[in-house]
């Protein structure tokens, strides 16, 4: 099978969900890497009209949306499958994968945002006003994502899904903040849930150190190639 291109830039968390995907399905694919600047250029803007990432290229074919990429790879790589096959199952799985893009990415986001991207990455101090605000709605994310995710081991049921390999990559972001005392801590099942998580190969292999080193030798062959 041809060799699947993720457009994306490292430290994306729904960049970090297909790669992740990928890396479940045990097949090569290539990281093009973008720099923030360059979302809103014309030759990114030509692969997705709204400026973000990340983009699919395979075989010709080029799909934006994380959730149809996620579901476009399990089928196109149908094992191992990332969909349940029962329907009440499969319904949680795209349950949960929309509580991830509605509410996790937006309301925890705001957290993420200060803490780390304006923190760690530009240098300024945090918004803890911004933070305190956004924290209810985080607590409401969360309490929900414990609920949903009961005493089975995964989202939906005794397998692995989608629906874990979206939500993990803004919860694993979160454990490194002080917000996640408040946030994730006090829900036992939430914290046994990411650790499995972490210590698969997958999100291992996924890092953002992995994923920054992806994109320096992506962008040295590039460099190279140019030259020739």
């Amino acid at each position: 099978m041809s060799a699947f291109t993720i457009h994306s830039v490292p430290g994306s968390r729904f960049g970090r969900s297909v790669l992740a995907t990928l890396e479940e399905k045990r097949v090569p694919y290539r990281l093009a890497p973008l720099e923030p600047d360059a979302l809103r250029a014309p030759e990114h803007l030509a692969l997705h009209p709204f400026g973000r990432v990340p983009v699919l290229e395979h075989d010709g074919f080029r799909l934006y949306e994380t959730q149809a990429i996620l579901r476009y790879l399990d089928r196109v790589l149908p094992q191992p499958s990332l969909t349940p096959s029962e329907a009440r199952r499969a319904a949680r799985m795209d349950q949960v994968m929309n509580v991830n893009d509605w509410y996790l990415f937006n309301d925890v986001g705001v957290i993420l945002f200060h803490r780390v991207i304006r923190t760690q990455l530009l240098g300024l101090a945090p918004d803890e006003e911004a933070i305190k605000a956004a924290l209810p709605k985080a607590r409401t994310v969360y309490d929900e994502l414990a609920r949903l995710l009961g005493e089975q081991p995964w989202f939906a049921g005794d397998t692995i899904s989608l629906a874990d390999l979206m939500v993990a990559s803004t919860v694993d972001s979160c454990t490194a903040i002080p917000e996640w005392n408040a946030l994730g801590a006090p829900h036992a099942n939430l914290v046994a849930w990411i650790e499995r998580m972490q210590e698969r190969p997958s999100m291992q292999a996924t890092t953002w150190e992995r994923v920054t080193a992806m994109a320096k030798a992506a962008q040295s062959f590039y460099v190279t190639s140019d030259a020739r």
